[in-house]
């Protein structure tokens, strides 16, 4: 009876599969980018993560990062790199809370590394010196975007309606 009860009861996580969904490289200034003299360009990091059910206890989680470099002097785009990293998961036995915490912060974590390398290389490969992203506290974003999205739950639930009536 204890064993039943523990194995409907039994929490998992488990990786399936870690995979790239999609990659992109541009770099629109080149060759002209390679005669540059100075090399100092502002970048900027933008990441999402979305979460998919892929049926039954499988979840698709995807981490997306784009990457832009410009050059500092004239905005113009030196390289701009997107990639979705994927990982396939097998979540089952997690509360709702729980589980937005593996789906938000956890798995994007564990994909982070892989996301890390592969821009690192395509940098590199499209002829640029070295580009190493640095970590980042998932576990910190995710709860800034919680308590955003409770915050914007409350301020409309405290906002009259278009219909109502004023004094």
């Amino acid at each position: 009876m204890a064993e039943e009860q523990a194995s409907g009861d039994e929490k998992r996580l488990s990786i399936i599969k870690i995979y790239v969904k999609d990659f992109s490289f541009e770099s629109p200034q080149s060759p002209g980018v390679f005669k540059m003299e100075e090399w100092s360009p502002k970048t900027n990091l933008n990441l999402r993560t979305t979460h998919t059910s892929a049926g039954d206890d499988f979840h698709e989680i995807v981490l997306t990062l784009t990457v832009e470099a410009k050059d500092s002097g004239n905005e113009k785009a030196l390289f701009l790199a997107e990639l979705q990293q994927a990982g396939l998961f097998e979540i089952k036995g997690y509360p709702q809370e729980e589980f937005g915490q593996l789906a938000g912060s956890f798995c994007p974590n564990l994909l982070y590394p892989y996301a890390r390398e592969a821009i690192a290389s395509i940098v590199l490969k499209g002829g640029f010196p070295e580009f190493v992203l640095q970590p980042i506290n998932f576990d910190a974003l995710y709860q800034q975007g919680r308590e955003a999205a409770e915050a914007q739950a409350q301020a409309q639930q405290g906002q009259p309606g278009e219909n109502g009536s004023g004094s």
